[in-house]
């Protein structure tokens, strides 16, 4: 019967378009009502405009120990995506559930609903807590209100299992990552008198070379973690923009850059070398010429990475419900760095593969799916049994 009703519960969840960039109320909503039908009160945590929210909702005794099911609401875009389907509609072919969300994560929330029925009809000894949350997708945003209120509203949790597509494969680590904007501002003039001015697009080039050197030395052999892929911490430029003309001397140029920082690295460490170098190697230079120019730095998002012991009660728990102790890390990021970070032991564990998110056509499998289901079968028997 949960397969059933986790078919039919991603099938609504897949109909809402939660693009980070649009509202997820619809949707929260949906998953408020739907949960107050069976009996269950939920808090809803609104962003300051109150167009999002997350959702918080307990099952079972107010006491400490139990479990927290996490997952995000929202998805990346399909603009510019050569989709063959309708993303924002469930399609099921050849033992695939497609849709956008479908495996980053609306797959497992859909699984997570599905149990509610059996939670609330279960003599659990531990509770259960659902928890979503908007604004993954940008920079783990919408978590962290969430996270605030959390001590406040439930005792302390044993573990928190973040559904990202693992293929259901118990994941105890992952990068984080430090997103960083610089601007540098020149100073203009015709480039026929180019030693008389400040070349923005140059400046911001010495940074991004310096970024290089500072990513070649994280490489090296003494800084890598072989848990990992790349078994090191990275640094990339993915953005930039500059100047107007070629005859004009660029008066402004900015460009973004990422460290993603294995979990013993402070990604920090890299913009303090790189505002140091600019400090004092670039802006004498800059500012003998043009008194006004200038580099600064902006954050744009962060999250921390997660290492969850291998030993630790939580993988236990964790290789108990997945039946396989075969712990391993991704390359991509979750909110499980912030829950580990509130003091909460936190396990990365979800049907489909991300293999599939982001991308046009977006699938979970059928079997995934029911394999899922059946862990949260196993979910409830354990809240049932321990004390």
């Amino acid at each position: 019967m949960s397969e059933l009703r986790s078919r039919a519960l991603l099938a609504k969840l897949i109909g809402f378009a939660t693009v980070s960039r649009d509202s997820n109320l619809a949707l929260i909503e949906f998953v408020r009502d739907y949960l107050h039908g069976l009996g269950v009160s939920c808090a809803l945590i609104y962003n300051a405009e109150r167009s999002k929210a997350n959702l918080l909702a307990s099952i079972g005794p107010a006491v400490a120990g139990g479990v927290v099911l996490s997952g995000h609401t929202d998805v990346v875009p399909v603009d510019g995506q050569p989709w063959t389907l309708e993303p924002f509609s469930l399609t099921e072919r050849d033992g695939r559930l497609y849709g956008r969300g479908a495996a980053d994560m609306k797959g497992y929330l859909a699984s997570v609903l599905a149990a509610v029925p059996l939670f609330v009809a279960s003599p659990l000894r531990r509770p259960v807590h659902l928890a979503f949350s908007y604004d993954e997708e940008v920079g783990c945003l919408g978590v962290r209100s969430l996270l605030e209120v959390l001590p406040q509203r439930i005792p302390q949790p044993a573990l928190c299992l973040i559904g990202e597509p693992t293929e259901l494969k118990p994941v105890l680590g992952h990068k984080g990552k430090l997103a960083m904007r610089c601007h540098v501002q020149g100073a203009p003039c015709h480039s026929a008198y180019a030693p008389y001015g400040v070349n923005a697009i140059e400046q911001a080039a010495r940074l991004i070379g310096r970024l290089g050197e500072i990513g070649q030395r994280l490489a090296a052999p003494e800084h890598q973690d072989a848990r990992f892929d790349p078994a090191f911490s990275t640094v990339q430029v993915g953005v930039i923009d500059g100047g107007t003309a070629l005859n004009i001397v660029p008066a402004a140029c900015r460009f973004d850059f990422e460290v993603r920082a294995l979990p013993a690295f402070e990604p920090q460490a890299v913009v303090d070398e790189l505002h140091t170098y600019a400090q004092q190697t670039l802006l004498p230079a800059m500012q003998a010429v043009k008194a006004d120019t200038a580099i600064r730095f902006e954050p744009i998002s962060a999250y921390p990475g997660l290492a969850t012991a291998p030993e630790s009660a939580a993988a236990k728990l964790v290789a108990q419900l997945c039946g396989s102790d075969a712990f391993s890390t991704v390359a991509f990021g979750t909110e499980g760095g912030l829950f580990d970070q509130a003091g909460i032991p936190t396990v990365v564990c979800g049907p489909g593969s991300m293999d599939q998110g982001h991308k046009p056509d977006e699938f979970v499998s059928v079997e995934q799916m029911a394999a899922c289901d059946r862990l949260m079968d196993r979910l409830a028997e354990y809240l049932c049994t321990h004390e």
